[in-house]
Protein backbone atom coordinates (compact mmCIF):
# COMPACT_ATOMS: atom_id res chain seq x y z
CA UNK A 1 0.00 0.00 0.00
CA UNK A 2 3.09 2.03 0.74
CA UNK A 3 4.50 1.98 -3.00
CA UNK A 4 0.92 2.61 -4.19
CA UNK A 5 0.70 6.13 -2.28
CA UNK A 6 4.04 7.04 -3.08
CA UNK A 7 3.32 6.61 -6.93
CA UNK A 8 -0.20 8.58 -6.63
CA UNK A 9 1.37 11.16 -4.68
CA UNK A 10 4.50 11.17 -7.14
CA UNK A 11 1.65 11.07 -10.08
CA UNK A 12 -0.35 13.89 -8.95
CA UNK A 13 2.15 16.44 -8.08
CA UNK A 14 4.20 15.44 -11.37
CA UNK A 15 0.77 16.44 -13.13
CA UNK A 16 -0.02 19.50 -10.92
CA UNK A 17 3.27 20.89 -11.80
CA UNK A 18 3.28 20.51 -15.91
CA UNK A 19 -0.26 21.81 -15.65
CA UNK A 20 0.87 24.94 -13.83
CA UNK A 21 3.82 25.39 -15.96
CA UNK A 22 1.97 25.34 -18.78
CA UNK A 23 4.41 23.33 -20.28
CA UNK A 24 4.25 23.63 -23.84
CA UNK A 25 4.13 19.91 -24.31
CA UNK A 26 1.33 18.82 -22.28
CA UNK A 27 -1.62 17.81 -24.15
CA UNK A 28 -4.86 16.16 -24.48
CA UNK A 29 -2.63 13.00 -26.07
CA UNK A 30 -0.45 13.42 -23.09
CA UNK A 31 -3.29 13.69 -20.77
CA UNK A 32 -4.82 10.40 -22.01
CA UNK A 33 -1.10 8.77 -21.79
CA UNK A 34 -0.75 9.40 -18.60
CA UNK A 35 -4.41 8.50 -17.85
CA UNK A 36 -3.63 4.99 -19.11
CA UNK A 37 -0.66 5.10 -17.38
CA UNK A 38 -2.29 5.64 -13.76
CA UNK A 39 -4.90 2.69 -14.74
CA UNK A 40 -2.18 0.54 -15.55
CA UNK A 41 -0.35 1.20 -12.02
CA UNK A 42 -3.75 1.26 -10.64
CA UNK A 43 -3.96 -2.61 -11.89
CA UNK A 44 -0.65 -3.11 -10.96
CA UNK A 45 -1.48 -2.51 -7.17
CA UNK A 46 -4.54 -4.00 -6.93
CA UNK A 47 -2.73 -7.05 -8.68
CA UNK A 48 0.21 -6.69 -5.69
CA UNK A 49 -2.24 -6.19 -3.08
CA UNK A 50 -3.77 -9.62 -4.23
CA UNK A 51 -0.55 -11.96 -4.44
CA UNK A 52 -0.38 -10.22 -0.97
CA UNK A 53 -3.53 -11.77 0.42
CA UNK A 54 -3.28 -14.86 -1.37
CA UNK A 55 0.26 -14.98 -0.19
CA UNK A 56 -0.75 -14.97 3.73
CA UNK A 57 -3.67 -17.44 3.03
CA UNK A 58 -0.89 -19.41 1.71
CA UNK A 59 1.65 -19.52 4.33
CA UNK A 60 -1.42 -20.04 6.60
CA UNK A 61 -2.30 -22.97 4.87
CA UNK A 62 1.14 -24.31 4.74
CA UNK A 63 1.28 -23.95 8.69
CA UNK A 64 -1.82 -25.83 9.14
CA UNK A 65 -0.79 -28.45 6.77
CA UNK A 66 3.02 -28.52 8.35
CA UNK A 67 0.81 -29.20 12.13
CA UNK A 68 -1.07 -32.08 10.45
CA UNK A 69 2.08 -33.27 9.33
CA UNK A 70 3.70 -33.32 12.66
CA UNK A 71 1.19 -34.81 14.15
CA UNK A 72 0.53 -37.55 12.03
CA UNK A 73 3.90 -38.72 12.00
CA UNK A 74 4.05 -38.59 16.06
CA UNK A 75 1.02 -40.95 15.47
CA UNK A 76 2.39 -43.20 12.78
CA UNK A 77 5.35 -43.55 15.30
CA UNK A 78 3.86 -43.99 18.22
CA UNK A 79 1.69 -47.00 16.39
CA UNK A 80 5.07 -48.56 14.84
CA UNK A 81 6.24 -48.41 18.99
CA UNK A 82 3.07 -50.11 19.72
CA UNK A 83 2.94 -52.65 17.05
CA UNK A 84 6.97 -53.79 17.68
CA UNK A 85 6.47 -53.83 21.71
CA UNK A 86 3.07 -56.28 20.73
CA UNK A 87 5.63 -58.07 17.93
CA UNK A 88 7.51 -58.63 20.85
CA UNK A 89 5.63 -60.56 22.88
CA UNK A 90 4.54 -62.76 20.69
CA UNK A 91 6.70 -66.30 20.75
CA UNK A 92 8.20 -67.24 17.45
CA UNK A 93 7.16 -70.11 15.46
CA UNK A 94 9.54 -73.24 15.37
CA UNK A 95 9.55 -74.87 12.24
Amino acid sequence: MHLYMLLETTFERWSYQLTQQRFPNYSDPMESELNSLEEKINQFVRLCQQLRSENIQLRQQLAVAISENKHLTEKISSATSRLEALLAHIPESEE
